[in-house]
């Protein structure tokens, strides 16, 4: 009779044989069936994932659901980024990001000059996005009932402009975090539009949730790198990937670790997505002086003093607990 853990074991030596290969559109069909209930890591007991989507996250460290956010809704933010982008609304703390390409071009008042927006939890309307029912329905499967929306992201990949500019390296989501436990976190990432990998769709490298967070800094690419687009050092080019194809609505989550990254966009459009990182309330805020996000403290700092004029003194933890909002349960640490 097998216990409980020796029953997953088996399960996940049957996932890691040579010949499989991972899907990302297909979940529940890439595990084993079994019968029997098993102690999982990484998703909390409830009724909303089935079993077989819960070892698939186990496994892989990502999950998409189709079809979870209505067009309706992903016209409203389409709206409102334009509204955004032509200076028609003013956001408090919101940090526009444009192409390192563009940035060194005429500036044009309109979406084709900004590539990203950040932190729009003053947004009334985008910030919707971070308390749709069907979102946290999915979010509470990872982080528990206390749910924190940390970090809000926009992201409008604009056509690569031949300095493949447009693609965003490697990386763990977890390098710009300064607050664990890492097993409570998790992005909701939804496609406002097909993605595939002719406008640079997300790219994961399945199974490397289970690492440790790695070295991060800008890669030495010829083209040059976007502001904050930091990269894994040590990444293994050859180390198997899934190109992760989705329809417009879907919404993959996945963990902090998750090593993952963007192509370039080859097509004459805009690639829209919209995407919000949240974590248990009952997580707490790490130093990360001497450790490997020192890198990356650092340059928020300076960010944060030439947009607000903060002191020298602001932290990596103040500027997050800033951005932090409630958007179901209690707030008990962050």
């Amino acid at each position: 009779m097998y216990r409980a853990a020796d029953r997953l074991k088996v399960v996940l030596r049957h996932l890691d044989r040579p010949n499989s290969r991972i899907k990302a559109s297909a979940t529940s069909t890439q595990v084993a069936a079994y019968s029997r209930p098993v102690e999982f890591r990484y998703t909390m007991d409830n009724d909303v994932l089935t079993p077989e989507q819960r070892l698939f996250y186990e496994e892989n460290g990502f999950l998409i659901i189709k079809n979870l956010v209505p067009d309706e809704a992903i016209e409203r933010f389409r709206t409102e980024f334009e509204k955004i982008c032509r200076r028609e609304v003013k956001v408090p703390g919101l940090l526009v990001m444009r192409d390192i390409t563009i940035a060194k071009s005429e500036f044009l008042p309109d979406q084709s000059a900004v590539s990203k927006l950040q932190d729009f939890q003053e947004d009334q309307e985008l910030f919707s996005y971070c308390t749709l029912p069907q979102i946290l329905k999915y979010v509470e499967c990872f982080t528990g009932p206390n749910i924190m929306a940390m970090h809000t992201m926009l992201i409008n990949k604009p056509p690569d402009a031949g300095k493949k500019t447009s693609r965003h390296p490697m990386h763990q989501d977890l390098h710009y975090f300064p607050f664990r436990p890492v097993d409570h976190i998790v992005c909701a990432w939804t496609a406002m539009e097909r993605v595939d990998r002719s406008n640079g769709c997300l790219v994961v490298l399945p199974g490397t949730h289970k690492g440790t967070l790695k070295q991060h800094d800008y890669p030495d690419w010829e083209g040059g790198v976007n502001k904050l687009y930091h990269g894994i050092r040590d990444y293994d080019p050859d180390q198997h990937r899934v190109h992760v194809v989705m329809e417009k609505g879907d919404t993959v989550f996945f963990h902090p670790l998750l090593i993952h990254g963007s192509g370039m966009n080859r097509t004459q459009g805009f690639r829209k997505a919209i995407s919000c990182h949240y974590a248990s309330s009952d997580c707490y805020y790490i130093d990360v002086k001497g450790t490997s996000q020192e890198i990356i403290e650092q340059e928020v700092k300076e960010i944060a003093q030439h947009k607000y004029n903060t002191g020298s003194d602001i932290t990596l933890k103040d500027t997050w607990a800033f951005r932090g909002r409630l958007v179901k349960g209690q707030r008990t640490l962050l």
